[in-house]
């Protein structure tokens, strides 16, 4: 019997003994099973813990840093980081709670002198900092309308000329973008300075693909960032007198179909008027044109398909083609 007993006591506590070495083990997380977070289908990524209840506590955070383009993990150097789109934040244990987590100075680290600088200090318009840059105009309203030093730091340039009429300052977490082309009051944009320096810190760009939601997080509705469009014909080469068939694929930022987008397919035609339809696509991202006849074609032209696609204010464009031939 005291035999039975021992090995019972012996078995419970190899068993205890297994759990911790496994909770223990490199690369086996339940932090991610116990802290709060949400996933976002933007871009396919979890933010929790710490990382969650810091993006959580800047207002606007979504405009500020953008979505995340990775999970959490630990760099070369040690470093638990998490990129987003404008961003990279970093678990520092050293500094005293509720400083743990500090945004990387990627505006900093990323910057290399531009063009020559419009005047500055201008009375009224501009603020001086300790860096010896002002900031001014739109530039300082949204600055410190979003959280100023503690969000972006210092300037840690003047206003620079950029092609296509933009004028940029760098910060030393963050590029302030002016576009002319833009609403008034939306004119200043914000650089995705975290993609970039993912990149220049030659990070492994398998971290960029998509995840599942975690088990414990609930995914919120899918948001469209953006649309990606492809269009296929069925023939490459047609008579001068012919039906043709076009296929249109819709998908979002992470190449989900997007259903019900508003597909409009043009056909230049090379003799009569260009045929014109509308329709929307199905529930895979498709939409189907099946009913493209002409006549009396030029021999050897090339009969150019415009592609349109709108859905949510957003649009995309593409082109494709087949030739007339006998």
């Amino acid at each position: 019997m005291n035999i039975e007993r021992a090995a019972t006591v012996f078995k419970r506590a190899s068993i205890f003994l297994l759990c911790l070495v496994l909770l223990a083990a490199p690369g086996i997380s339940v932090r991610a099973q116990q802290a709060p977070g949400q996933y976002f289908p933007e871009t396919g990524h979890n933010v929790i813990g710490e990382f969650y209840a810091f993006y959580r506590g800047v207002p606007d955070a979504t405009l500020v840093f953008g979505y995340p383009i990775t999970e959490e993990f630990v760099n070369r150097q040690g470093i638990r980081v998490q990129y987003f789109q404008r961003a990279r934040l970093e678990w520092r244990p050293e500094m005293p709670a509720g400083q743990q987590v500090q945004l990387t100075p990627i505006g900093q680290l990323l910057y290399a002198p531009g063009a020559p600088s419009l005047p500055q200090n201008v009375p009224g318009a501009c603020r001086s900092f300790p860096t010896g840059f002002s900031v001014c105009y739109d530039f300082l309203a949204f600055y410190d309308r979003y959280g100023g030093a503690a969000r972006f730091g210092n300037p840690i340039s003047a206003f620079e000329f950029q092609p296509d009429d933009r004028i940029v300052q760098h910060f030393e977490r963050a590029r302030f973008e002016w576009h002319p082309e833009l609403p008034r009051g939306e004119n200043v944009t914000l650089a995705d300075l975290g993609r970039s320096y993912f990149d220049v810190s030659g990070e492994d760009r398998a971290r960029l693909q998509p995840v599942q939601p975690d088990d414990n997080i609930p995914e919120p509705p899918r948001s469209i960032l953006s649309l990606r469009t492809m269009a296929f014909v069925w023939k490459a080469v047609t008579q001068p007198t012919d039906v043709q068939r076009i296929y249109v694929i819709v998908q979002d930022q992470t190449l989900a179909p997007v259903p019900d987008a508003r597909v409009s397919v043009t056909v230049n035609l090379s003799v009569g008027p260009a045929w014109t339809r509308t329709i929307t696509t199905d529930a895979n991202g498709i939409a189907v044109f099946p009913d493209v006849s002409f006549s009396e074609q030029l021999y050897g032209s090339l009969i150019v398909v415009s592609v349109q696609v709108e859905k949510s204010g957003l649009t995309a464009n593409t082109t494709t083609s087949f030739r007339i031939w006998r």
